[in-house]
């Protein structure tokens, strides 16, 4: 089981406006900043991030990807719309993906840095 993941970003502020954007209708917000290159991110209502960027002038991380929960098909909806707004490029839009199991509804786009980030339901 994972604890967290962690990305290196070429622009911090603008990976974290991306971010901040794109998760906020999957319920994840900033819990933790250390300095003013790092990020932590978690569900809201939690304490303890789980998904962080980092700006510390390392290469990029990219041909990464992440895939994040989500409660309904209207949240992934609202993540690929609103990482779209946020500056994202679509690498699939929100639909079924019946090739990974009947339920399997999803969204990807590209962030700032090339990562391949997901939203997915695994629920009707």
């Amino acid at each position: 089981m994972l604890d967290h993941v962690g990305l290196e970003v070429s622009d911090f502020a603008r990976s974290r406006a991306f971010y901040e954007a794109a998760l906020a209708p999957l319920g994840i917000a900033v819990k933790i900043e250390f300095g003013e290159a790092t990020v932590g991110f978690g569900d809201e209502g939690e304490a303890v991030p789980y998904f962080w960027i980092n700006g510390r002038g390392r290469p990029p991380s990219s041909g990464v990807h992440l895939a994040f929960r989500a409660g309904d098909r209207d949240s992934v909806d609202a993540f690929h719309a609103a990482a779209l707004a946020a500056g994202g490029s679509d690498k699939g839009a929100p639909g079924p993906r019946p090739i990974y199991h009947p339920q399997y509804y999803g969204a990807f786009v590209l962030d700032p840095d090339g990562n391949n980030v997901e939203a997915v339901c695994h629920r009707e």
